[in-house]
């Protein structure tokens, strides 16, 4: 028996989250080894192919940014759609911006132990512990899958890892591919060699890793800022220093939840990262100090489920978004948003997204 803390999680949540079965589960704890066992919830049973169908193609929607024409701003972000497969089942991916994957490491990762996804009245906390199968089936069977079914979505791939080494490697593997428009580092890793210390809160760190990146890199890279930091501008400095083509903004907060009646905490790895609703004005301020001192592109990211939310993230300073926590509430809440986009310009007398640009 245990209190009722949080509310319901649904099956489609777990499957994102990265339980192939739908269940909250596959992760017996962390694993980089070649042999892993990652559950991989592209691969559960799939009731029907791919769906086409038409896709809103609103000029007033388009923005180009370094490696990535979109016919609208929004994306997925990284860790909520895995690696395309099992999104596909719900809606045309071809109606995305473009589609962010899951953060993937050299080596296949199973992730923290269950519980690792906790639901609330403010959103969403996770301790996926970065699960992925590794960067050789990225590149060997899930790009080539998304680039036969939407040979026109824009892939971002997000990478990982616990050294500047390991993220230099995979984006090296990463350049491989044909069929990689953009490359995302997520900087709300470890770094082994540092103690532990989270690469993406030393503005050293990240100047070097985005620099040996870039490198390393054939296509435009952006810089995935974590905002568990005291002040994120010097992070945001650093990485425009390295050569950053762009930068995400945010990652989520750490948090904690508790479970009354067994005393402990509700994830396993104490303690978690927090997305959703509760996450949008932090982002929103974090956004609007970063512009005023950087001129390079920003992707925004945190707590948007509304095509309102996109119009305030643009203002902030913002050139296209992510929706990631939305999706697992309501698997159709991207297309959704991107619909109702035209609406809400026209509601506000906004005739272009670049028009947000040219006044904020």
């Amino acid at each position: 028996m245990r209190a009722q803390t949080g509310l319901p999680i649904t099956p489609h949540a777990y499957l994102l989250e990265g339980s192939g079965d739908g269940r909250q589960g596959g992760g017996a704890g962390t694993n980089s080894s070649d042999t892993a066992q990652v559950t991989d919830p592209d691969l559960a049973p799939a009731t029907s192919a791919p769906i086409h169908s038409d896709v809103v193609r609103d000029p007033r929607l388009a923005v180009s940014l370094p490696g990535l024409d979109l016919k609208n701003p929004v994306m997925t972000a990284s860790g909520t759609c895995w690696y395309g497969q099992g999104i596909a089942r719900d809606y045309d991916l071809d109606r995305l911006g473009a589609i962010v994957l899951k953060s993937t490491t050299l080596k296949p990762r199973a992730g923290n132990p269950t519980p690792r996804l906790f639901h609330s009245e403010s959103g969403w906390m996770n301790c996926n512990g970065l699960h992925n199968v590794g960067v050789e089936r990225e590149v060997g069977e899930k790009i080539p899958w998304l680039a036969g079914n939407y040979p026109d979505l824009p892939v971002v791939a997000s990478v990982a890892g616990s050294s500047v080494d390991e993220y230099e490697q995979v984006v090296a593997r990463l350049a491989q591919s044909d069929h990689v428009a953009a490359v995302e580092l997520n900087v709300s890793c470890p770094n082994v060699k540092k103690g532990g210390a989270t690469l993406g809160t030393d503005p050293q760190t990240v100047e070097e890793l985005t620099r040996r990146c870039k490198a390393a890199s054939r296509v435009p890279v952006y810089v995935k800022l974590t905002p568990n930091i005291t002040s994120i501008v010097p992070i945001a400095q650093a990485a425009e220093r390295g050569g950053a083509d762009g930068l995400t903004m945010i990652n989520t907060l750490t948090g904690l939840a508790i479970d009354p009646f067994t005393r402990r905490p509700l994830l396993s790895n104490v303690t978690g990262g927090v997305s959703g609703p509760a996450v949008k004005p932090v982002a929103l301020r974090l956004i609007h100090e970063v512009r005023a001192v950087s001129d390079i592109p920003i992707i925004g990211v945190g707590g948007i489920r509304s095509a309102e939310d996109v119009l305030e993230f643009l203002m902030a300073g913002a050139d296209a978004v992510q929706v990631g926590s939305a999706a697992l509430d309501d698997p159709l809440a991207l297309p959704r948003i991107i619909a109702d986009l035209p609406v809400m310009m026209d509601r506000y007398g906004i005739s272009s997204l670049a028009y947000l640009r040219d006044v904020r």
